[in-house]
């Protein structure tokens, strides 16, 4: 693509309302995933399922927000 073309992009997407220029960005980045693989959605669907019932059960340890900074903060400044 020649730079007048792509100049000529940016003039008409500078035009769109807010919310078009979103949904191209939105669109655009969507293309540079690639194709969707199934197999990772229902694994995410799935550990998502085992969290939920680790923490209904009572099961999980969970933190206060201030306790996970903390940990956080740690790990990022080893």
């Amino acid at each position: 693509m020649t730079t007048d073309t792509l100049n000529h992009l940016r003039s008409q997407i500078s035009t769109l309302s807010e919310p078009e220029r979103a949904a191209l960005a939105r669109e655009l980045i969507m293309s540079l995933d690639g194709p969707r693989d199934g197999s990772v959605e229902q694994a995410w669907n799935d550990e998502i399922i085992r969290r939920v019932s680790k923490v209904k059960s009572g099961k999980a340890t969970l933190l206060s927000r201030e306790e996970f900074r903390t940990k956080m903060r740690a790990r990022l400044s080893q």
